[in-house]
């Protein structure tokens, strides 16, 4: 009996740029579909980390050249714009491998809203670096003007920070659920999502903001009432003391052990600690839910049991 699975795409899955992302997702699509192949219904999310940073830097660029032609991008559109590229790259190569493995399979790309709490305490305190390098100069007349938090960046300039709020709900889940059901592969919630807040009546407004694909992937994960979560990363195992001499690679978690790891330090706040965090509140959603946290190569074995760790009550 197959599994519905959402899987979260790392940023190794993708590349760093488009030449990259074009071998990248060749492979990303044959350690996919080995899923499908298996009876397995998928749901796919992605990173954008490297795409959306590009995009701002050249709207930047673009602006800085022209003011008075160009006015500044929204990060929210630049979520956006990533969402399509990475998303027609991805669709492309599933179809593709899809066709090649005899399986006819549509493949859709949704342009997905993910819905952000305006009061979320992360919009205190922006700490997430986006686009490109300025000057001091520059970085105050952005502060005054457009009303930008900036912070000094290792000795290397200044940048624009931006909140990371907790994922709420899913704008699109409807139009995704009914993909799913009828039998498309879905790629949604890129980059975490485009962070949308309501305002009056039933208006949308984008928020300047990231979101973790892990956490919302999980919120997707939950919406879509999926059996497995597989947050893929570079590594086969979770580890605790990881690099240390004693080095463990745990192939199971329950969620208080995760709980109690995480409270020892255990995971990096920017790369483990989000994915197990996610996991944990995934396999804690309902029964008989589990995530899997390993490599991309390695997702079929790690269904099968065979590799990863696994995350379950």
């Amino acid at each position: 009996m197959g599994k519905r699975i959402v899987i979260a795409l790392g940023g190794n899955a993708l590349g760093n740029n488009l030449p990259e992302q074009m071998i990248a997702v060749k492979q990303t699509a044959k350690a996919i579909v080995d899923l499908i192949q298996e009876g397995h219904e998928v749901i796919i999310a992605h990173g954008n980390g490297p795409q959306v940073g590009m995009i701002q830097k050249a709207m930047t660029e673009l602006t800085r050249s022209d003011p008075e032609k160009y006015i500044p991008c929204p990060l929210s559109v630049c979520v956006a714009m990533s969402q399509g590229y990475i998303g027609y790259d991805l669709q492309n190569a599933l179809r593709e491998e899809l066709l090649d493995r005899g399986i006819n399979k549509g493949v859709a790309t949704v342009l997905t809203q993910v819905e952000v709490d305006p009061e979320d305490k992360a919009f205190q305190n922006p700490t997430k670096p986006i686009g490109a390098f300025m000057t001091k100069e520059e970085a105050d007349k952005m502060v005054a003007e457009r009303g930008y938090n900036v912070i000094e960046d290792a000795g290397r300039g200044y940048r624009r920070v931006v909140a990371s709020p907790k994922p709420q709900s899913i704008i699109e889940i409807q139009s995704i659920r009914d993909m799913v059901a009828a039998g498309l592969v879905v790629v949604a919630c890129g980059g975490g999502g485009i962070p949308v807040y309501k305002t009056e009546g039933h208006h949308l407004k984008g928020a300047a903001a990231v979101i973790d694909k892990d956490f919302a992937s999980c919120v997707l994960a939950q919406q879509v009432e999926a059996d497995t979560l597989i947050i893929l990363t570079a590594v086969e195992k979770v580890a605790i003391n990881f690099g240390k001499p004693d080095e463990k690679w745990l192939d199971e978690l329950t969620p208080d052990q995760a709980r109690q790891y995480i409270e020892e330090g255990h995971f990096a706040p920017g790369s483990m600690l989000p994915k197990v965090q996610a996991a944990v509140q995934f396999a804690e959603s309902a029964p008989g839910r589990s995530a899997l946290i390993t490599l991309l190569e390695k997702a079929k074995d790690g269904v099968a049991g065979k590799t990863g760790t696994a995350i379950h009550q």
